[in-house]
């Protein structure tokens, strides 16, 4: 005796075998096709306006790239030499201080020697430390006074320009005879005016500001990697003519 469930299973089995013939015996089978997702209407509100923004800035920004290329040049010259990148920032822009020297201790592009460069920021437990022995405006300078020297470099990213411990860290620096470059938002503007040198940003935004510091950051790195090579062969040269 055959069951209503029974018969329903041998039933659906036939189905199948009889589209499996038909698709053996060269029956065409139907297949649907999925309409393309509607293309994305065009941006508008903040999202273009945010757009519009980085482009109208990127245009003077351009105009500064030589203070880019001139300070990856001079900062192979540096770190190839023995010296050290000490670099920070707060809040995003000391991601953009973080990425600048992952970029120096890891690689931008090609692959080359490591090189030393240290976040500031990055060390959690002295920065707490020194903010709950020494107060907040401290926490970059007591870190420069401890690793900076002579002839290495120091850089310092803010958006306003006016943090109390970038300042402070700054004339640390100073002191202690590093070359002090800022990256900032418009000028004129505390840090840039207590730096060695300084970029700029002429943005009317925080975002659009960070965004072009990441550009600047990677500028750096780009002619620190051009001007690598002549520098490191240079030195070869000058070993093997003293040897």
């Amino acid at each position: 005796m055959t069951t209503p469930g029974t018969t329903a299973r041998s039933g659906s089995k036939s189905a199948a075998k009889s589209a499996a013939g038909a698709a053996g015996n060269g029956a065409k089978v139907r297949r649907t096709r999925t309409a393309p997702p509607p293309a994305p209407a065009p941006a508008t509100g903040p999202v273009a306006g945010h757009c519009d923004e980085l482009l109208r800035a990127l245009t003077p920004f351009r105009d500064q790239a030589g203070t880019a290329q001139s300070w990856g040049e001079r900062l192979a010259r540096v770190l190839a030499g023995g010296g050290r990148l000490l670099a920070a920032g707060n809040g995003g822009s000391a991601a953009q201080a973080q990425h600048l020297t992952a970029e120096l201790v890891g690689r931008y592009r090609d692959d080359r020697p490591p090189f030393s460069a240290i976040a500031l920021h990055a060390d959690t437990s002295s920065t707490t430390a020194i903010a709950n022995d020494y107060g907040v405006d401290e926490v970059f300078a007591r870190q420069v006074r401890a690793h900076g020297r002579e002839g290495d470099v120091l850089v310092l990213l803010s958006t306003s320009g006016a943090s109390a411990n970038l300042l402070s860290a700054a004339e640390a620096g100073r002191e202690a005879g590093m070359s002090v470059w800022a990256l900032t938002g418009p000028a004129p503007n505390p840090l840039a005016a207590g730096s060695d040198e300084s970029l700029c940003v002429r943005a009317g935004s925080t975002a659009t500001v960070q965004e072009l510091h990441l550009v600047t950051v990677h500028m750096v790195c780009a002619a620190f990697d051009a001007a690598l090579e002549g520098v490191l062969e240079g030195r070869s040269a000058d070993d093997a003519a003293d040897a």
